[in-house]
């Protein structure tokens, strides 16, 4: 069969509160997501696996309250102050854990956004009292906020996650790939991510539809890497 080439193209995920699927894995978050004017001291940690709907459900939050939303890699070069005259979601704290500079940073805006009188979410794959932070006052902070984390997923949500991704990548599989995904690939979402990918991959380069013998092709290459 002949090859076509793949290109790269950017994914566009859909974010919207509409394409979020509720389950009792993630209902807690959703619920104090939504109760955001009510988070003790003004701020909300949400951890949970790559691909657990994290950064859905900060781009769903910071659309409901016009907060801006940055990775905290990003905080080098901003105006903090004026940043802080807004709502504010950082995500991937951990991520400049033994920065001493971006943690710094990080504490100044953590300081003025709650003085402001406006909220703080901060994400990240694990809970804040493994984050690694070496500035002590800002560690104490973020261990002494309230949080939740996002559960593994049941089939219901697993089922979600792997159409919204498909859809994302306009990719329309047959009815039996996603069932036959469930009961073969890992249960994670972060597979969900990996396996999406290399099946869309696959499936440009040999001009082929997406079903379950390409599925089943795409795990065992996966596996045997």
């Amino acid at each position: 069969m002949a090859r076509q080439l793949s290109f790269d193209l950017p994914v566009r995920p859909a974010l919207g509160r509409e394409d979020f699927f509720v389950s009792p894995g993630n209902a807690m978050a959703v619920a104090l997501l939504d109760g955001w004017r009510n988070w003790a001291g003004g701020k909300l940690v949400l951890y949970g696996p790559e691909g657990s709907g994290k950064t859905h459900l900060a781009h769903v939050w910071a659309e409901t309250t016009n907060a801006t939303i940055l990775n905290s890699r990003d905080l080098a070069g901003l105006d903090i102050p004026s940043l802080a005259k807004n709502h504010v979601a950082i995500e991937d704290i951990s991520a400049i854990a033994g920065d001493r500079a971006a943690e710094e940073l990080l504490f100044h805006l953590h300081n003025l956004v709650l003085a402001e009188g406006n909220r703080l979410l901060l994400t990240d794959t694990r809970p804040a009292q493994v984050w690694g932070l070496t500035l002590p006052d800002l560690q104490s902070r973020m261990q002494g906020a309230q949080s939740i984390g996002l559960e593994a997923p049941d089939d219901a949500l697993l089922t979600a996650v792997l159409t919204k991704l498909f859809a994302d990548r306009q990719l329309f599989p047959s009815p039996d790939t996603i069932t036959y995904l469930l009961r073969h690939m890992d249960r994670s979402f972060s597979s969900a991510i990996k396996v999406v990918a290399a099946i869309d991959k696959t499936g440009l380069e040999q001009n082929r539809a997406v079903n379950r013998k390409l599925a089943s092709e795409v795990l065992d290459k996966l596996r045997n890497r």
